[in-house]
């Protein structure tokens, strides 16, 4: 399970967040995808704080974490009443 990261971000400030998971802290592009198929998402800050970005890149608003991390998956056993 990966956590979110704390980053602070400056209102009106462009960032993009890695899609890749290849960056330095995961979630802000550093250039690592270069390669590959994939493209960081850009979004600008909606206001001077402290915002909690998705690591595990499976939130459904990303770049912001929505606790889907810690959700747990329903596993189909099924199989071991045959």
């Amino acid at each position: 399970m990966k956590h979110p990261v704390k980053v602070y971000l400056e209102k009106g400030k462009t960032y993009h967040f890695c899609t890749c998971g290849k960056s330095a802290d995961g979630v802000l592009c550093d250039g690592s995808h270069k390669g590959s198929e994939f493209t960081p998402k850009e979004f600008i800050a909606t206001r001077n704080s402290e915002f909690l970005l998705c690591l595990c890149k499976k939130s459904t608003c990303t770049p912001y974490c929505d606790g889907t991390h810690a959700k747990h998956e329903k596993l189909d056993l099924d199989f071991l009443l045959d």
